[in-house]
């Protein structure tokens, strides 16, 4: 309770403190995420992905200083691949820090993805309402930049952005990922390389095609620079404009909760996934389990089968 009193009081430590608690699942988390869950639904989250070398830290870095010049209060997390072996983060870049103010109108989080294969640690959601909660009043989720299957990105957030480079190839082939198919707007930066104009209009022809209904956002695709810091307030305006148009239609209410659905199925799906992970863990019938797959007298199929009729008779 003390560390949730210094919480609500701004404390930025006891916001370090909770966010560990809750990234590292200790016990009692989701109790204090349930009590902290009243005072979210405030903090619009913005997704930034995009394949490796697209940009997106500096691209997140731009628009954090845009939200700080409408005197926001930004949140921003960052999800760096992990070890396999230590589960830690490879590349958490908190140097990037050194360019933001130190009055706590901007946090940062660098958390390992922790073998989460959807682009976003299992706790980012759970961060992200943490850093709601606390006031802030955008949160930007970096993804960790491994290509086509950061999907997850879609159902944490309110807008997602992403991020392509000249070099990615033919735009069309590009666009039937999913990674493309997910975007609310779509930036080809580091646009003063070669082949980035054609890449735009490729894109925003193929979008154009795409578009059924008329009354359906139209995907806009805009070339930036994150480094010189070229177009990043054009981005700004359409995240505006593609908010306007989401609450206009509905779809911002539809979207969220949506979200809910997902957050409610993955709290559940972790939950069962653990348990059962828990009571295989100290059964001396897995280690036989292998023994018998290894010498050919079972397949893992069966084995798979049996361990769960197992767990769900329990």
């Amino acid at each position: 309770m003390d560390l949730l009193k210094r919480f609500e009081a701004g404390d930025i430590r006891a916001l370090s403190r909770l966010i560990s608690r809750v990234e590292n699942a200790s016990e009692g988390y989701r109790d204090l995420l349930g009590q902290l869950y009243p005072q979210t639904g405030r903090s619009l989250r913005i997704g930034i992905t995009g394949p490796p070398g697209a940009g997106k830290s500096t691209l997140v870095n731009c628009l954090a200083h845009e939200f700080l010049g409408r005197e926001q209060r930004v949140g921003i997390i960052a999800v760096d691949p992990s070890s396999p072996f230590t589960g830690g983060a490879l590349l958490g870049d908190r140097v990037r820090m050194n360019e933001f103010p130190l009055d706590g109108s901007v946090y940062f989080r660098s958390m390992a993805s922790r073998g989460a294969s959807g682009g976003l640690s299992t706790a980012t959601n759970n961060v992200a309402l943490v850093l709601d909660a606390f006031g802030f009043d955008v949160t930007l989720i970096e993804t960790v930049g491994v290509g086509q299957i950061e999907l997850d990105i879609i159902d944490a957030c309110d807008v997602v952005v992403v991020a392509v480079v000249p070099e990615s190839g033919d735009a069309v082939q590009t666009l039937k990922a999913g990674l493309m198919e997910i975007a609310h707007i779509m930036v080809v930066n580091k646009a003063d390389r070669p082949g980035s104009e054609s890449v735009v209009t490729e894109l925003r022809q193929t979008f154009r095609l795409k578009k059924k209904d008329p009354e359906q956002w139209s995907i806009p695709v805009l070339a930036t620079e994150a480094l010189n810091n070229k177009g990043i307030d054009k981005l700004v305006a359409k995240i505006d404009s593609f908010l306007e148009h989401q609450r206009e239609t509905g779809e911002l209410d539809r979207q969220r909760r949506c979200r809910l659905r997902a957050m409610i199925l993955n709290i559940l799906t972790n939950r069962f996934r653990q348990d059962f992970l828990d009571k295989l863990a100290n059964r001396p019938d897995l280690d036989e389990a292998v023994d018998a797959i290894y010498e050919g007298r079972a397949n893992p199929y069966q084995i798979s089968r049996e361990l769960y009729k197992r767990f769900a008779s329990e």
